[in-house]
């Protein structure tokens, strides 16, 4: 069946695909198909899966995964487990170029044990600034300086690209300055659109670089919009595409979370989010949620234009096989692991 890629992006059960997926998922409405830690057993069934999914139209359906390091990283037995965000940071304060170089080394890494697998792309790098205050964003930011973030970020998705793998930047315009978790709740920062500047600086580089994806945050900035930044035509259409002028696929947060609830029901949302200008509209775990879009939308929901975008997520190149016996892969895979694993306790005498 050769159908192009929709704007959904929907999810899976199981470690499976049952019939009720396999008829979801060849709705032209559907572009990709996003997986959980739920879909995971080990590296061999989760090629299976994913292979299962290709197999299931032409052009294939794209695979993306939530797999940045540290607390959110959805495969873990059989993968390297990745840093925090911030360690990386860290290392940049003690030896700028040795940081930049990990985090490079690191993106490569994470792409290339991901495309091993069947994966197309995962949402990283995550560039909010680390305030000091977000539930949700934490240990997952790179710095609290912009600077030192849009460098690492920038030399993730360089490393990122090596492998083949699109890199998908968030949560634009910024997460880390408000103590709301998306998740669960609405957030709002009631900053000033010039007071932004910090959290927005990260893009610029990235966007520079040509970044393929920037998922944008379910945030409300009532200074700028009344609408959470993933809804809002003056921060995707404006800001994002008009002002730092980003041509990549634009993804809306997860339509099913809290933070946006308050805008209507699933198909309201997803009107909201298309009309804002957003590429990609995630609704996960609520499958009657997907039922009422597929129902409600027209199959031609995506423009041309949209379905180009989308089509640059696609992973590049072949897929890596026997990474354990690639050099560049266990040199990586060494420095995660002094990395992430804590000095020695010494003590000094009168200590105890």
């Amino acid at each position: 069946m050769s159908l192009g890629l929709g704007p959904l992006m929907v999810d899976i059960a199981g470690t499976e695909l049952s019939v009720e997926d396999t008829r979801v998922l060849g709705h032209p409405l559907v572009g990709s198909v996003l997986l959980f830690t739920r879909n995971y057993t080990d590296p061999q069934q989760i090629a299976a899966l994913t292979a299962a999914i290709r197999a299931l139209r032409s052009p294939h359906l794209l695979i993306a995964v939530d797999h940045e390091g540290g607390r959110v990283q959805r495969f873990r037995e059989g993968f390297t487990r990745l840093p925090a965000a911030r360690l990386l940071g860290r290392q940049y304060d003690k030896d700028r170029r040795d940081g930049l170089a990990l985090a490079q080394s690191v993106g490569w890494l994470m792409a290339s044990e991901l495309r091993a697998v069947g994966v197309d792309f995962s949402f990283a790098p995550c560039v909010d600034l680390d305030y000091g205050v977000s539930e949700i964003i934490g240990d997952r930011a790179f710095h609290s300086d912009p600077d030192a973030a849009a460098a690492l970020a920038v030399a993730t998705l360089s490393g990122m690209r090596e492998a083949g793998m699109a890199a998908v930047a968030k949560h634009f315009p910024g997460h880390g300055a408000v103590v709301t978790d998306s998740h669960v709740a609405l957030p709002v920062d009631r900053r000033e659109f010039a007071d932004l500047e910090a959290d927005i600086r990260p893009y610029r580089p990235l966007i520079d670089n040509n970044v393929p994806g920037i998922l944008a945050a379910h945030v409300v900035f009532p200074a700028v919009d009344a609408q959470p930044a993933s809804l809002s035509k003056r921060w995707i259409t404006g800001v994002l595409r008009g002002e730092l002028g980003f041509h990549g696929c634009v993804f809306a947060d997860d339509l099913t979370m809290a933070g946006a609830a308050a805008f209507g029901n699933a198909v309201e949302r997803a009107e909201l989010a298309l009309v804002a200008g957003c590429d990609v509209l995630p609704i996960c775990n609520d499958r009657h949620s997907v039922e009422c879009v597929l129902e409600r939308f027209g199959a031609n929901a995506a423009s041309a234009a949209s379905q180009a975008r989308l089509v640059r997520m696609r992973a590049r190149g072949e897929a890596p096989t026997d990474l354990h016996g690639n050099q560049h892969w266990r040199d990586t895979a060494a420095r995660i692991a002094a990395l992430s694993t804590p000095p020695p306790l010494v003590l000094t005498e009168g200590e105890s």
